[in-house]
């Protein structure tokens, strides 16, 4: 259940595996492979270049460990051969993320469709499973609502629903005895709605280091400003580790930006001893150092109180401080979150420890098995969400093959 990448790769596998069977796609409302369309600006990060479990596990704030195994049997290579035999060549960006060649996600959608239709998966849209009803002799009874109103019985059931943000969307796999590890949000950008740098938006920086203020969370990447706040992956990522602990905090702190991370205190103040010796006549606004943007360096400098002539070797030492503290632990405000785009990613669901990670089967019922961001599994930016719902995705659909009657994905 679940017209999403996980269901659709789930039911693909199986019914490819075992072309003898029956294999229904159920999808709650009328529109497929929603995430995969809006992913990547609507490129479609498909995976990301990580050649080795051991480098694709480091990006999991939930769920590393566990993916071990099955990345082994189905990491980010298998993913790039699995699109290749059908077609679809991917691509590497600089930073590792992996796309399609030509820049679309339809490419991948359509793929995706083309691969179903091929192995024989009936689509069901606008149908939804209202109630599962496990059966006395094995196989569940499914009551269907929506454009198929009807019972249907299968014998084994995946559920790739997606991440679910609020706890009573997860009532019905509690019937079924599962627990749920409460879904929070992750993936977000930070509110800071007194931010001094709101004029800049728009304005970014391909290295900065973002820290939460009294907590153990910090991240170096590129980094936007934007009308609400900050975003760009040194925030999203940030916000993936620190899921649970922020959602604690209730989206509020204080973040500080080294916008030179490179620097510490002591290099970025002998660094500037020597400039200022060099430089002294150049007005201290009018040109920006260290490649920082024209105006976040002169935003910078007039938030540290220097003047629109302050030539170097004018400058007092006291405003030089304020500067250094500006460009090393500038502190915003933060006051809320903001959903990235359209990809809204949870951390929760169902705990891994009631699922057998090598089928992706469940421990308490018997034929039931999971994919995707329905299990508490999530990874940060980059494809990593999408790698993990291709790889229990095939797992399942490989298990599932492995029976005689109807299949629902």
């Amino acid at each position: 259940m679940g017209g999403g990448a996980a269901g659709f790769f789930g039911a693909i596998a199986c019914a490819e595996a075992n072309p003898q069977l029956t294999v229904y796609l159920l999808e709650k409302t009328g529109k497929l492979l929603s995430k995969v369309r809006v992913s990547g600006g609507g490129r479609c990060n498909v995976t990301h270049n990580c050649p080795t479990v051991t480098q694709l596990v480091q990006h999991y704030p939930r769920g590393a460990k566990q993916l071990k195994e099955p990345f082994r049997q189905f990491g980010a290579p298998e993913t790039v051969a699995w699109f290749a035999k059908r077609g679809v060549q991917l691509k590497t960006e600089p930073d590792g993320r992996m796309f399609p060649t030509t820049d679309s996600s339809e490419t991948i959608a359509q793929c995706l469709l083309d691969a179903a239709r091929r192995a024989g998966v009936r689509i069901l849209t606008s149908t939804s499973a209202e109630r599962i009803e496990p059966l006395p002799g094995g196989g569940f009874a499914l009551h269907l609502s929506g454009a198929t109103a009807q019972v249907m019985h299968v014998q084994r059931l995946l559920v790739a629903t997606g991440g679910l943000p609020k706890s009573e969307g997860y009532n019905w796999l509690r019937t079924l005895g599962h627990g749920v590890v409460e879904p929070v949000p992750s993936l977000f950008t930070f509110n800071v709605p007194e931010s001094p740098l709101k004029d800049l938006m728009g304005v970014s920086v391909p290295l900065a280091r973002v820290v939460l203020a009294g907590e153990k969370l910090d991240y170096e990447g590129p980094l936007l400003i934007t009308h609400w706040g900050i975003s760009g992956p040194a925030v999203l990522k940030l916000s993936a580790w620190g899921a649970r602990r922020l959602h604690e905090l209730n989206y509020t702190g204080t973040a500080l930006v080294n916008w030179i991370p490179s620097f510490t205190e002591e290099t970025l103040r002998q660094w500037l001893h020597t400039f200022r010796a060099d430089n002294g006549r150049k007005t201290v606004l009018s040109n920006p150092l260290f490649g920082l943007p024209q105006r976040l360096w002169r935003s910078l400098a007039e938030l540290a109180g220097v003047g629109a002539e302050t030539r170097w070797s004018e400058l007092p030492a006291k405003l030089q401080n304020r500067l250094i503290e500006l460009l090393l632990r500038m502190p915003l405000a933060v006051r809320g979150k903001t959903t990235f785009k359209e990809e809204f990613v949870t951390c929760g669901g169902i705990p891994l420890e009631e699922v057998n990670m090598k089928t992706m089967e469940s421990r308490l019922v018997p034929g039931l098995h999971f994919a995707g961001e329905v299990l508490d599994i999530d990874g940060i930016t980059g494809g990593f969400n999408f790698q993990a719902a291709w790889t229990t995705g095939f797992l399942a659909g490989q298990a599932l093959s492995r029976t005689s009657v109807p299949v629902v994905g």
